[in-house]
């Protein structure tokens, strides 16, 4: 199950790394915006989590996003010391603009699978939480 998941996500990148060829952002940039996107604001540490990632992966992720002027750092309200991510104007404009190049890769996926799609994502959902629980474990 575990080698099926890798596969089935490498297909997935290599998918919307075609589809956003001609877009500013690749598929792993295109998750992280939508994420930021989302969230408003979120930690480095949140943004580690959420791509289960080490801390200096992200890091190192954030200063290329910050560099192209998509990212902003925000002081952490709660700890002067740390900070916070947020999507400048320029990275929404990037994220909108990928993302009518991500739309018709969707679709197309959606349309091509064997039971409805909300279905597929709940057990996609259920396999996420089985592998963070086995991961705790391991």
């Amino acid at each position: 199950m575990l080698f099926e998941t890798w596969l089935t996500a490498r297909a997935a990148i290599a998918l919307l790394d075609r589809a956003l060829a001609s877009a500013d952002l690749d598929a792993e940039d295109f998750a992280v915006y939508s994420v930021l996107r989302q969230a408003g604001e979120i930690s480095p540490g949140e943004l580690a989590r959420w791509m289960s990632a080490p801390a200096t992966t992200v890091s190192s992720h954030v200063k290329r996003l910050v560099a192209r002027g998509h990212v902003r750092q925000v002081p952490h309200p709660g700890d002067r010391r740390s900070y916070r991510l947020t999507l400048t104007d320029a990275g929404q404009h990037a994220h909108t603009s990928a993302g009518q190049h991500f739309l018709p890769a969707l679709a197309a996926v959606e349309a091509a699978l064997p039971r409805p799609a909300g279905d597929v994502q709940q057990a996609l959902r259920e396999l996420h939480g089985a592998i963070g629980v086995a991961a705790e474990r391991v």
